[in-house]
Formats: C-alpha cells, sequence, structure tokens
C-alpha cells in the first residue's frame, strides 16, 4: 500500500478564524491550533463559533500532540470548549512562553477541566513525534512568539506558516531572519501551507516602523488625552503607544480585562518594555493634566461592552469624553462591524473628540503577508505543492493565482474545504470521498453546541416578524372553545392598535379548533396545536405580509 500524509482542515478555510489542522500518518495525528471564530451578524445571540472536534474525540488514542503557533484567539481560543472531548492523561500541548502563559490565564475561568500540560518552545526547537519531526521557526505577525513550522514525515516534508508578514523593522522583536527561511527551503519543500487572509492585496504590508511614526505624529500634536483602542492581543502596537506616550510625557491607563491581563502577562515575560512609573490606575486621572495622559482601551471593533463603547455611549464609570480629546482607532474593521464602528466614531465625534483612523492614516498594519511576500514566500520555500489556508474563499484563490505567477502548475494547488481529507505523497495529492466532521459548533453563554441550525432559524424568525401566542381552553367533555382565545404579541404587532385584527384571529381560531374536534368530539392537541400553526400562520401572512413564529397553547380542562 503506497505511504501518504493526509491533512485534514477543520476550520481555517472559507473563512476567517476557527484555524485548526490536523496531519495524519499511519494511525498517529498531530494537531495544529485549536481557534475559535467570531459569530456572524446572522447568529444571533451566539459568542463563538469553533471547530467540530468529534474525529478527534473518536480518535483522541491516535493524537501525539497539539501545537500552537501563537497566542491569537482564532488559533487558541476553542481551548477550553474542546479539551474535555481530546484529553488524555498523557497529552502534551506545545507552546511558546508567551502563548502558554495566555492558555492558561484563560483556563483560570474554567477550573472544572482537566489540568494542561504545556511544554515551552522557542525558536529553533526540535520536537519528535511518531512520524512526525517538528522544528519551530521565528514569524514576524503582530504578536511577539508567534512561530511557523517545519514537519518532516516519512513520505514528504511541510511548511505551516503560521499568520506572518515580512517585517524588516518590526517593533519590539527582531525582524525576517530570511536566512533561516532560505535554509529551510533548500530541505525539498513538498506542502506550503501558507496564510491567504491578505492575498488580494496588492503590495508589500505596512512595516511597524511606519506605524510608529505615524503614530508619535498625531500624540505629539495631541493636546488633551489620548485615547487609543486596539485589539487586546496587539502587544506591538500596545508597546508602541506606550513607549511613544512615554516620549512625550504621558502617563498610561490600561483599560479593559483583557487588555489588562495580556499587559501584565507580557511585562513579567519580558515581552513589553515599560518604564518605571509609566502604567497609572484610574483612581490617578485626576493627578494628572489631561496633555499627561494616554488611555490604552479595548473596544476598536464596537463590541458592546468594550471600554471604548462604554466611553462612547457615556457609560463608562470614570471616563467621560471632553473636547480635546484625540481618539486612535489603531485596528482596521473585522468585516461586519462597519456599521457598528461607525456609529460609535459618530457619537465620539458628537462630543467633541478628535478620531484618527486607519483610513485617514497608516496607524495600523495588518499581520498578514500581501501579494508580494506570499510570492516571496513561495520563492523561498519552492515547494511541489501550495496549500493556501486562513481565509475566505476568494482569498485562497487568490492565493492559487499568485502561486501560478510564480511558476506553480495550476493542479499542484490545493484548494480544499474544512473537513475534507486531503492526501499527499511526493508525486501528487487527491482528495479522499469520505469527509469528517466541520460544521459549525456554535458557543452560547455556558452552552457548546446546544444551539444549532433550527434554533438559530427560529432566533432569525423572532427578530424579524416577532412571536404570536394564542392560547385556547377547551372544555373536553364537549370539545368546543371555553372562552375567548388570549393572545400575546412581541415583536409583531400592538395589540391595542389591532383591535379588529385580532378579533379576526379569535373568530378564525374557534373555527380550526372546532373543525379540528370534529363531530366525534375527540380532543387531540397535538393535531390542534398543529392545525391552529399552519393555518393561523397562512392567515397572518395573508393579512400583515409577516410571518411571526406562532406558538398555540391548547389548554384541556
Amino acid at each position: 500500500m503506497e505511504k501518504f500524509l493526509k491533512i485534514i482542515p477543520l476550520g481555517g478555510l472559507g473563512e476567517v478564524g476557527r484555524n485548526c489542522v490536523l496531519f495524519e500518518f499511519k494511525e498517529k495525528i498531530l494537531v495544529v491550533d485549536l481557534g475559535f471564530k467570531m459569530s456572524e451578524e446572522d447568529m444571533p445571540g451566539v459568542d463563538y463559533v469553533i471547530p467540530n472536534v468529534s474525529y478527534l474525540e473518536q480518535n483522541k488514542d491516535k493524537i501525539v500532540g497539539v501545537i500552537f503557533t501563537h497566542g491569537h484567539y482564532d488559533h487558541i481560543g476553542a481551548i477550553p470548549y474542546v479539551l474535555e472531548k481530546i484529553w488524555k492523561p498523557d497529552l502534551i500541548f506545545y507552546a511558546s512562553p508567551l502563548t502558554r502563559a495566555m492558555i492558561l490565564k484563560r483556563q483560570e475561568d474554567f477550573l472544572d477541566q482537566p489540568k494542561l500540560n504545556i511544554q515551552e518552545v522557542k525558536s529553533g526547537d526540535k520536537i519528535k513525534f511518531p512520524y512526525f519531526n517538528v522544528e519551530f521557526f521565528r514569524q514576524n505577525h503582530n504578536i511577539p512568539d508567534n512561530f511557523g513550522l517545519f514537519i518532516e514525515t516519512p513520505v514528504n516534508n511541510v511548511v505551516h506558516t503560521s499568520d506572518f508578514k515580512f517585517d524588516e523593522n518590526p517593533v519590539n522583536e527582531p525582524p525576517t531572519d530570511f536566512k533561516k527561511l532560505k535554509e529551510i527551503g533548500k530541505r525539498k519543500i513538498s506542502v506550503l501551507l501558507s496564510d491567504s487572509t491578505s492575498a488580494e492585496e496588492k503590495g508589500r504590508s505596512l512595516s511597524e516602523v511606519q506605524i510608529y511614526t505615524n503614530l508619535e505624529e498625531v500624540i505629539s500634536q495631541a493636546k488633551g488625552r489620548v485615547i487609543a483602542s486596539t485589539f487586546a492581543s496587539l502587544l506591538n502596537r500596545i508597546q508602541q503607544i506606550i513607549t511613544i506616550s512615554e516620549k512625550f510625557g504621558r502617563k498610561v491607563l490600561i483599560e479593559g480585562h483583557s487588555m489588562k491581563v495580556n499587559v501584565e502577562l507580557a511585562r513579567a515575560l519580558k515581552y513589553l518594555k515599560i518604564k518605571k512609573g509609566t502604567l497609572i490606575s484610574s483612581k490617578d486621572l485626576e493627578t494628572y493634566s489631561d496633555s499627561q495622559i494616554t488611555i490604552l482601551c479595548t473596544g476598536a471593533q464596537g463590541e458592546p461592552d468594550a471600554v471604548l463603547m462604554r466611553v462612547a455611549s457615556k457609560e463608562h464609570k470614570y471616563i467621560k469624553l471632553k473636547k480635546g480629546d484625540t481618539v486612535i482607532f489603531s485596528s482596521s474593521v473585522i468585516p461586519g462591524n462597519e456599521r457598528t464602528v461607525q456609529m460609535v466614531k459618530d457619537e465620539i465625534l458628537r462630543q467633541g473628540a478628535r478620531v484618527f483612523h486607519y483610513k485617514m492614516m497608516d496607524i495600523h498594519a495588518g499581520g498578514h503577508a500581501k501579494e508580494e511576500e506570499l510570492k516571496e514566500m513561495i520563492k523561498i520555500m519552492n515547494p511541489r505543492f501550495l496549500f493556501p489556508v486562513h481565509g475566505q474563499y476568494s482569498m485562497l484563490c487568490a492565493h492559487r493565482d499568485i502561486a501560478i505567477e510564480c511558476g506553480i502548475p495550476e493542479e499542484n494547488v490545493i484548494l480544499a474545504e474544512n473537513g475534507q481529507i486531503i492526501c499527499i505523497n511526493e508525486k501528487e495529492w487527491w482528495i479522499e470521498k469520505k469527509r469528517v466532521p466541520a460544521n459549525y459548533i456554535m458557543v452560547d453563554g455556558l452552552g457548546v453546541g446546544d444551539v444549532g441550525e433550527i434554533v438559530l432559524r427560529d432566533r432569525k424568525i423572532l427578530s424579524k416578524d416577532g412571536i404570536f401566542v394564542i392560547i385556547v381552553t377547551i372544555d373536553k367533555e364537549t370539545g368546543r372553545v371555553k372562552t375567548s382565545p388570549d393572545i400575546i404579541s412581541r415583536g409583531f404587532i400592538y395589540l391595542r392598535e389591532s383591535k379588529e385584527l385580532l378579533k379576526e384571529v379569535r373568530k378564525k381560531t374557534i373555527g380550526i379548533v372546532n373543525h379540528a374536534v370534529g363531530k366525534r368530539k375527540i380532543v387531540n392537541t397535538a393535531y390542534i396545536k398543529n392545525e391552529l400553526r399552519n393555518q393561523l400562520g397562512e392567515f397572518l401572512f395573508l393579512k400583515t405580509q409577516r410571518r411571526p413564529m406562532v406558538l398555540p397553547v391548547v389548554i384541556v380542562v
């Protein structure tokens, strides 16, 4: 039987987030990343979406290890929700010091879970698993301690780039180690799994040094307080703003639980350089003039409970916007959040503050390689096969086109979907007919996976056309409706202004019940409910052109 490697993506293809990919060879599985993605606009009430790990749960004895490339939640966020399904006493996780600290800190909120055994790794480390030899190499992103992976298997050599960009002038970490990349590229790479997030964007990603220069210009000219909002995990940007604030004699207040936690962890591990006395607490705000204060906070995406949203809506306990404040949105807008972010900006401007965002000037650089960098990575690694990962389908296709331009035959570009089993040997690749489960698993409050398509559909109906409850009391002896049916309407019609419609509904309800009971006076509640639901639904649509969720309640006395 011919030997081949299986690559099974459980997330990250056709989407941004939920990154999780399995490498399987001869009954052994190596897992890379366990991330979540934020819920989408058509997922009311859902907090996160995580990978379906049922395949791993069924094959947990085959798992040789779990590797994390870096500390962003789209790579580590699913851990608390899938851990119990894949855990076994001898399972070891591998992560950089910073990523490890972030994972363990978050696990403190999930105390009933098994204890994680996370082994620290650094760039250059090599780990030997059955059938997989993994070497970690440093990659620039927008968080420190980000690793690409060289994976040696019995049949081929694989490179997983992780999220990356090429930056010769990064902040708070060394520049891209091209010497190391070129050395890896000489190892006869069969498959390159490469970040596709910015594949549709021309040119090169901005260097952090350019962002630093522009942020410095904004902060140096600010007359009052500077309120800078960015991702809680964007530690390189946080470092820039702190360094610039120190240069201009500003004290820094960190606001937002997740940002505070990340700053404390990064500072303890010496990933952030902050002078003594720079950081202040909220009670110190009145001690300094406005020109001496920088507030670093969460909320650049317009999240409802994040600091900037509470400040903009005048709900924050002690930070109130005033004329002369300079508010910096130092992050790009995640697709789907545009309207909310615009609303926050407008509210800030109404209160007299100035607003700077990435579309006005370069005060945010993404952490993902654009077209020219992707070409450079392909040329360095010179793979036989390119496997675009981490991106919407259009991004994967754009990456395919880049590869073809670089001389890779189109048939050697692997365009796949989550759940497909991609088989690769030295000469060819193919996709097996069978798939593994890779559907969305939704996290809603304390529930994991208990919200499915039917629940989402019901929530959408409720949010769109509301709910219409009809309560009918039936005499079990006569089979007749005893009193006038009660009606409860939420999000459908205003009862006081719809008396004629309600009168018609009550009359129709009595007729439906009488017909359902029939001459034999048999009260079949399930049948009556079904008839009421169907016929009243049609009647209400005919009268209003709306389809509320009709909930019949039948009481037999």
